[in-house]
């Protein structure tokens, strides 16, 4: 899909019960637009509550030059029209419409202009046009009946408009209903960044100030930027697709916010839905439940906002469940009349996940209970072949088949579609080295599950290159060592040819993926634009080595006192200390490092405790609380599968020497990866001893950008590609 076609969104195709004019003038405006600097969507998510009816506006155009245009279209003839008297419609009496159509667009283009008027740069700046499509009616029709003699009746699109150029020409001579100002190339940025909805994401910084230009003044120049508008996200955002839809991406591109912003828009459009938004890591709760309620306040004008009533048709479930809180796994149990699992002695977390739901398959026809189901940190929730469900002579993942089989068809024609939404980044799963493609998750005869596009132009599958949250040296850094791109040996796991690199925002400058060829690998700035590193301008990402465990944590400490005291960094949130190793090593570091910290004078926070200054939080002590990964007033400490899904503008990432001590080990570098990924702004590595490993950090840090190896096949070769067409 090209950019020029990527400007316009369909947010849901067109339905078959809708008149041929919705699709024609969809048509029409994305024919006579498609030369403008512009973005279009056809049902834009703003909706407005009047009585029960919610409406969004059926056309929305940003134009640079014309600013916004809201249209809304009727399908009714003129025999239909009453009497017309400014935003005031009166119909014959039978007619099914709800209300005016020159009313809705009005009051979509109003509430559009007051998010505009938010932002100091297009403060009534921007201008609007309001209008109404009637493509059943022709110019001479409507004359004849006099209302294009009213003074106050809105601008009209006729059916003798519908063509290109006359379709343009209406809209661009029609009145304005408020008229603002030629824009600039920063105007225009923050008009489409405002429509794009990305001042939801911002986060406000308060800044300590120094004479130095410290990192809290540079988290309060960061908390004003907006996001440029990135036409990928836009459609994945806001499109709900009618059928499956995978999304992989490079680790901070934002998956997890598109996914809220999806639920959020689908529950909008259809409140009888039964939506579940699943995710893996436990301490997700609080950040997804808070996306949700920001995406529904943006959609809803802060009409609609994530209640109780809103809850019981779309939850947040984690993959598994506990005992207080239901999850996919344990709902889909209860409603069919089966008892639940709660863990399986001896594997981890997402390897018992899988066993439970392989039996829970095994003993059970799992009968459709929900609409729409969208999966976060969908890389963890694939398991090892012994734990593959096998059915008819195909393995499948038996999470995947189970929240598959848990959906309701799309409609009768098409039952192998169901709105199962994934989105995963195949690089950061820590307990398999399966990817979820197609093939893998559902078996052989849905491979193609996923392949083309869906009505409406909706892709099935989209592969998102761009990161936002780490900056580029942090993130080239992670890629490196967690893959072993450097490594004297050859590297040990990742992307093995040219199309998977570039589809992960990289540039192949030279080499062919084949064993002893010299590989030139760079990360284009534009594909990493977080702009801390600019305002920084020092290197946010270090690497020390210490003698002792007693000098790295000095070190650890020392850092810390002067994030808080001179940097004017928040202990929670702002700063996040991440342990690697072994769960036996990592787990005694941990309580070794937040012991450490507590005697000199810092207050901490061990992930999963229930407050703050407690070491050793465990379940039969009564001490834990495993949805938490924050608490107020402390630096949190946490061990890596805790830490995934979660950032902060600080991390340390302590105990380097146990990932160099097996070296050889993925899922130990894996662990690297990300850790550095949660980075918002800085990072600091740290490690004791001395080991070869270290000077490939050293190596692959001065590498900056790009990266020049010779290339050997690694043992698992994992290119993230599947043989669909």
């Amino acid at each position: 899909m090209t950019d020029n076609e990527r400007k316009f969104i369909t947010s849901e195709a067109i339905s078959n019960d809708k008149h041929e004019g919705h699709e024609k003038i969809w048509k029409t405006t994305k024919d006579g637009f498609s030369s403008r600097d512009c973005i279009g969507y056809w049902r834009y998510p703003l909706f407005s509550k009047v009585g029960e009816v919610r409406k969004e506006p059926d056309i929305l155009i940003v134009d640079r030059e014309l600013g916004l245009i809201t249209i809304e279209i009727e399908n009714i003839t003129i025999d239909q029209v009453v009497a017309i008297n400014g935003e005031q419609w009166q119909f014959t009496e039978g007619s099914t419409i709800l209300s005016s159509p020159a009313q809705r667009s009005n009051r979509s283009l109003r509430a559009l202009l007051g998010y505009c008027d938010r932002e100091d740069a297009i403060f009534r700046k921007i201008t609007g046009r309001a209008l109404v499509a009637l493509p059943n009616i022709t110019i001479e029709e409507w004359q004849q009946k006099g209302f294009d003699q009213l003074p106050n009746c809105p601008p009209i699109i006729l059916k003798n408009n519908l063509g290109k150029t006359a379709f343009f020409e209406k809209i661009s001579q029609s009145e304005p209903m408020v008229t603002g100002e030629q824009l600039n190339d920063e105007q225009w940025k923050v008009l489409r960044a405002v429509i794009s909805g990305t001042p939801v994401l911002r986060k406000p910084y308060a800044a300590t100030f120094s004479h130095n230009k410290n990192r809290s003044a540079i988290l309060s120049i960061l908390g004003e930027w907006l996001y440029e508008t990135d036409l990928q996200q836009e459609h994945i955002g806001k499109e709900i697709p009618p059928g499956a839809q995978r999304i992989r991406g490079i680790a901070g591109s934002g998956k997890t916010v598109l996914l809220c912003q999806k639920a959020a828009n689908m529950y909008l459009k259809h409140p009888e839905w039964d939506i579940a938004l699943v995710f893996f890591t436990r301490s997700l709760y609080e950040q997804i439940e808070s996306l949700i309620d920001r995406w529904l306040k943006r959609f809803s004008n802060g009409d609609v906002s994530y209640d109780e009533k809103v809850k019981r048709k779309l939850k947040v479930l984690h993959a598994w469940g506990g005992k207080y809180r239901s999850g996919l796994y344990s709902t889909i149990c209860e409603k069919h009349g089966v008892s639940p699992l709660r863990a399986i002695q001896g594997l981890s977390p997402s390897e018992g996940l899988a066993e439970c739901t392989k039996r829970l398959l095994d003993g059970k026809e799992i009968r459709p209970i929900f609409d729409a189901i969208l999966i976060d940190e969908g890389q963890d929730l694939v398991s090892e072949d012994e734990r593959k469900f096998e059915e008819n002579n195909e393995s499948k993942q038996a999470i995947y088949w189970m929240a598959y089989q848990a959906l309701r068809p799309v409609d009768n024609e098409s039952s192998e579609q169901r709105c199962l939404i994934w989105a995963y980044d195949e690089a950061q799963s820590l307990d398999s080295s399966k990817i979820p493609m197609a093939k893998e998750l559902f078996g052989k005869s849905l491979t193609n599950l996923v392949s083309g596009q869906h009505k409406g132009g909706i892709k099935k599958s989209e592969i998102m290159h761009r990161c936002y949250r780490t900056p580029g040296e942090i993130l080239t850094t992670a890629h490196a060592i967690g893959m072993g791109l450097l490594r004297s040996d050859g590297i040990l796991q990742g992307l093995t040819d040219r199309k998977s690199w570039e589809s992960i925002g990289y540039q192949v400058k030279e080499g062919e993926f084949r064993s002893g060829q010299k590989i030139v690998l760079h990360r284009p700035p534009e594909n990493s634009p977080n702009p801390i590193p600019k305002l920084w301008e020092k290197p946010v990402l270090e690497f020390e080595t210490y003698e002792s465990r007693y000098e790295e944590l000095e070190a650890l400490a020392a850092r810390i006192k002067y994030n808080l005291e001179q940097d004017g960094l928040k202990p929670s949130r702002d700063i996040l200390v991440i342990i690697l190793g072994s769960v036996q090593d990592a787990g005694r570091l941990e309580t070794e490092v937040g012991k450490f910290l507590m005697e000199k004078g810092i207050n901490i926070y061990i992930a999963a405790a229930k407050t703050l200054n407690q070491l050793n939080p465990n379940f039969q002590a009564g001490t834990l609380n495993q949805d938490k990964f924050w608490c107020e007033g402390g630096v949190t400490i946490s061990r890596i599968h805790r830490a995934k899904g979660n950032e902060a503008n600080m991390v340390y990432v302590v105990g380097v020497d146990k990932i160099a001590e097996n070296e050889s080990d993925p899922n130990l570098r894996n662990q690297l990866f990300v850790a550095l990924t949660r980075s918002r702004g800085w990072a600091c590595m740290s490690g004791i001893g001395d080991h070869s490993f270290y000077g490939e950090i050293n190596q692959v840090i001065k590498s900056g950008d790009t990266f020049t190896f010779t290339f050997q096949r690694p043992p698992k070769v994992n290119t993230g590609e599947e043989t669909e067409p």
